[in-house]
């Protein structure tokens, strides 16, 4: 406790909060921007932060990713562009409310559970972190693959009532998954002598495709375009009856967030896309998901931002970084002569804990704004298509060409574009695709990898506590609804 004050008493200096809030609006901007995601920006402003000093330097990068996952949403609820890939599940609910007229209380919704979810998770982290931190490097490649495997088990109900169709998707999103050099065998996968997939197919273009580009060419192939929008609706934001029926969600969606961030190598977007599934599975209104729920607003983004302040766990505990955001960052303490690990506790724990109280201000910071700013951001919707869509297909392009710089990722974008059209007439959910895309190669890299450990032999699995608890959580979680329908159909028959 006596560190945490410290830590506090240093945030309190004028210089270092001026640089938390400068993080934080700068994380929010380039949030909102996609394709510009919150590591593309802690990269451009590692340079600046060398003269900083270490405190005021790494406070100035943790506020810039706290703010962009937030910032993220904003362009995912007004135009369905996800600005940050961790908001493409806030996207799937969010754009659908403001369809309604209800982006204001979307937005809302989202800077108070993304607040509420990175203040969970950084007094978890305080509390937490040497737990979490020998829990976190307890897992090994038949951990990862048996949670990746338990992620790809809810494909089915992610997204649209059609089983089959989020199938459909998630195989599609697998067989993406695929394409490239298979890095354990050196072999090339479908890539057709295009020199451009020999690296895989990249997350963003296909992302932006799916929601930007698809959505774009949605409305200008629909003669009636987009319906109107009431602007007092616009721009109301969440009261205490929306609060009371979120508040399952978000703590839900913190727990995941928080738990999935600690875990090397997962980030903010799996969680957000588990933190959605969840949030569904265990709602009282699953009739409201897919037509605009305002819980399919709170979970996700709530899960999201706890991942930010999961994944400092074993970054800051054991020098592992928790996402390639995190890495950065460490890549910034590095510089500073800050070396990370299980001795940072005891050498340094008022630079540890001024690290933590900064990001517990920023998530108070961007909450502030948020709410304050719903109304400017809900006033988006207004626009005239013919003035709106045309912005967002230029963002769009700089998005899918600015991480590579590769024209290969903006024909991706495009192709991405037109399935993303075909998915909205057929009624397929995108967000099965993600998630196959986001976890195929995992499940893929951890097997081989597990099978490597165990000889081939796939019994090894039984000597893994963590991984058979996994895989018999997946198992439970997939016979359950025929074990429930055989149930129901017994007792009709009695």
């Amino acid at each position: 406790m006596e560190a945490f004050l410290g830590g506090l008493a240093i945030l309190v200096d004028p210089y270092v909060m001026l640089m938390v809030l400068l993080g934080t609006v700068l994380g929010i901007f380039v949030g909102a921007l996609p394709g510009i995601s919150g590591s593309t920006t802690i990269a451009l402003m590692l340079p600046m932060t060398i003269a900083m000093g270490p405190v005021p330097a790494i406070c100035f990068l943790g506020a810039i990713y706290c703010a962009a996952n937030f910032g993220g949403s904003i362009t995912a609820i007004m135009v369905n562009a996800p600005g940050d890939p961790s908001a493409s599940a806030t996207a799937l609910e969010g754009f659908k409310m403001a369809e309604k007229g209800q982006a204001g209380l979307a937005l809302g919704m989202s800077a108070i559970s993304s607040a509420i979810g990175g203040i969970v998770s950084v007094v978890v982290l305080i509390f937490a972190a040497p737990l979490l931190a020998r829990a976190a490097y307890s897992f090994g490649p038949p951990e990862y693959f048996a949670l990746a495997l338990f992620g790809l088990s809810m494909c089915a109900a992610v997204g649209g009532d059609s089983a089959l169709k989020n199938l459909i998707a998630a195989a599609l999103g697998l067989l993406i998954a695929t394409v490239g050099m298979d890095l354990t065998t050196g072999v090339e996968r479908y890539a057709f002598g295009v020199m451009e997939l020999s690296d895989g197919i990249g997350f963003v273009p296909v992302l932006i495709g799916l929601f930007a580009v698809g959505e774009m060419l949605d409305q200008a192939t629909r003669r009636l375009g987009k319906p109107a929008i009431i602007a007092l609706d616009a721009a109301r934001v969440p009261g205490w009856a929306e609060m009371r029926k979120c508040w399952r969600s978000i703590w839900l969606g913190s727990g995941i967030g928080t738990f999935i961030g600690a875990l090397p190598a997962l980030g903010a977007t799996t969680a957000a896309l588990i933190g959605y599934n969840e949030t569904r599975r265990w709602s009282k209104h699953k009739h409201e998901f897919g037509h605009g729920s305002i819980e399919g607003v709170a979970g996700p983004e709530a899960a999201n931002n706890a991942a930010v302040g999961g994944s400092m766990v074993p970054t800051l505990a054991l020098g592992i970084p928790g996402s390639a955001t995190t890495a950065i960052i460490l890549a910034g303490l590095i510089v500073q002569g800050v070396r990370p690990g299980p001795h940072l506790f005891n050498e340094q724990p008022t630079l540890l804990y001024a690290v933590f109280a900064s990001m517990l201000a920023a998530n108070i910071f961007y909450l502030v704004m948020g709410l304050t700013m719903a109304k400017f951001f809900a006033r988006i919707s207004l626009i005239p298509p013919a003035f709106l869509w045309p912005s967002v297909f230029a963002l769009s392009l700089i998005g899918a060409y600015g991480p590579n710089q590769s024209m290969g990722d903006v024909w991706v974008m495009m192709v991405a574009g037109f399935v993303g059209l075909l998915f909205r007439r057929a009624g397929f959910s995108p967000a099965p695709l993600i998630m196959g895309l986001v976890l195929g190669g995992m499940v893929e890299e951890t097997l081989k990898q597990s099978l490597i450990i165990f000889g081939d032999d796939l019994t090894g699995f039984l000597a893994r506590p963590i991984a058979m608890t996994l895989i018999v959580v997946t198992l439970a979680g997939l016979l359950w609804p025929v074990l429930a329908r055989l149930v129901r159909m017994r007792r009709a028959a009695a």
